[in-house]
C-alpha cells in the first residue's frame, strides 16, 4: 500500500527523461521501490522512501539512500509553497489526485543516470518550477558522453537552458583526448538533441585539416564558459588566464585577462590567448598598448613536464623577450 501510494503521487511529476542529457521536464509513469519502507506524510505533504530508495521513469533512475517527494494541490502559481492540509482530509486519500509534486530531494549516495549521462553527488533537489537540478556534497560530477564535468561547492543542471553550472574547482575532461578546461566556476551549454519532430538540423562543423583531431564535446556540448584562475591543458601547454570561452564546435579557446602560456620552462604573458585544441598549439595576441613578455629557456627539451612558472628574469641560460 505504501508503495502504491508513492505511485500516486508521482504519476504527474517530471522526473528524468529517457533522452541522453538529464531533461527533469518529461517523462510517464514512476516506478518507485525502496528496501525500508515508502511513507506518506500527509500533515507534512511529503512522500518518503527508504533504504536504497530508487525512482525509474522511462529508462531513467534515480538512486539514493533516501528520497522525497514534496507535493501540494494542482493549480497553484509557480513558486507557491504548499500550505498544511486541514487535520479533518479523509487518511486513506493518495497523495495524487489534485494534487502536483513541486520538488524532489534525494539524500546519500545520489546517483541519476540515463543510457549515457550519469550525474552524482552527497545530495540532491529538483525544483519543478525552476526545472533546476542542483547536486551538493563531495565528488559532484555530470558524466556524458563526451565528457566529464566535476566541482568542488555544487553543480546545477538548468534542463530547460541547457546548462550546466559548476561550481568550486570546477573542471571539464574529454577523457578519450586528454584534454581539460579548469576554473573556479564554469558553464557548459549543450546542444539541442537531434532527430525530435521539426528539429532543425546540426550546424555543420569545420572539416579537419590534415594532423588535427575531432574536439572535446563535437555533437554534444556547445561550449564552456569559465570564470576565476582559468586553465587549460594540451599534449604540450598550459594556458592559464582570468576568464575564458571554449567552442566545443570549432575546437577553439579564447582566454584572457592576466595570461600565461607555460610550456615547459617557457612562458610568455600577455593580455589574451587563443589556444586551438585540434592541434594543441596556443598563440598570445597582443592587445593595442600592450607588450607581450616571455621567458624562453634554449634546449628545452620538447612535452618536458611543467614546472613551476619562473619569474621573466635575465639570467644565464635565459633569454627575455617582448613586444
Amino acid at each position: 500500500m505504501r508503495r502504491a501510494l508513492l505511485l500516486a503521487a508521482l504519476a504527474g511529476f517530471p522526473l528524468l527523461a529517457a533522452a541522453q542529457n538529464i531533461d527533469m521536464s518529461q517523462g510517464g509513469p514512476v516506478d518507485v521501490t525502496a528496501n525500508d519502507g515508502i511513507e506518506w506524510r500527509q500533515a507534512e505533504q511529503v512522500v518518503i522512501a527508504r533504504g536504497n530508495a530508487r525512482a525509474v521513469r522511462a529508462g531513467v533512475t534515480v538512486d539514493a539512500d533516501r528520497l522525497l517527494a514534496r507535493y501540494r494541490p494542482a493549480g497553484q502559481p509557480a513558486g507557491a509553497r504548499p500550505t498544511t492540509q486541514p487535520a479533518a482530509a479523509p487518511m486513506d486519500a493518495a497523495p495524487g489526485g489534485n494534487n502536483e509534486i513541486w520538488r524532489l530531494e534525494a539524500e546519500g549516495r545520489v546517483k541519476i543516470s540515463t543510457a549515457t549521462d550519469v550525474a552524482r553527488g552527497d545530495r540532491a533537489v529538483y525544483d519543478i518550477d525552476q526545472a533546476v537540478l542542483v547536486l551538493t556534497g563531495r565528488d559532484l560530477s555530470l558524466t556524458t558522453a563526451q565528457q566529464v564535468i566535476t566541482a568542488k561547492d555544487s553543480l546545477e543542471y538548468w534542463s530547460q537552458k541547457r546548462m550546466a553550472v559548476a561550481r568550486g574547482g570546477a573542471v571539464v575532461t574529454e577523457p578519450a583526448e586528454n584534454r581539460r578546461v579548469a576554473g573556479d566556476t564554469l558553464v557548459a551549454y549543450f546542444l539541442e538533441g537531434a532527430g525530435g519532430p521539426g528539429a532543425p538540423p546540426p550546424a555543420p562543423r569545420p572539416a579537419l585539416a590534415p594532423g588535427e583531431r575531432e574536439p572535446p564535446g563535437a555533437g554534444r556540448m556547445d561550449r564552456v564558459e569559465a570564470y576565476g584562475n582559468v586553465e587549460i591543458r594540451t599534449a604540450t601547454e598550459v594556458v592559464r588566464g582570468d576568464r575564458g570561452v571554449y567552442n566545443a564546435q570549432t575546437g577553439m579557446a579564447r582566454l584572457l585577462g592576466d595570461v600565461r602560456i607555460t610550456r615547459g620552462d617557457n612562458q610568455i604573458n600577455g593580455r589574451e590567448a587563443i589556444v586551438n585544441m585540434r592541434t594543441g598549439v596556443a598563440r598570445l595576441v597582443s592587445s593595442p598598448g600592450a607588450r607581450v613578455q616571455g621567458l624562453i629557456v634554449p634546449n628545452q627539451q620538447e612535452g618536458a613536464a611543467e614546472k613551476p612558472a619562473p619569474q621573466p628574469a635575465p639570467g644565464a641560460g635565459s633569454v627575455r623577450i617582448g613586444r
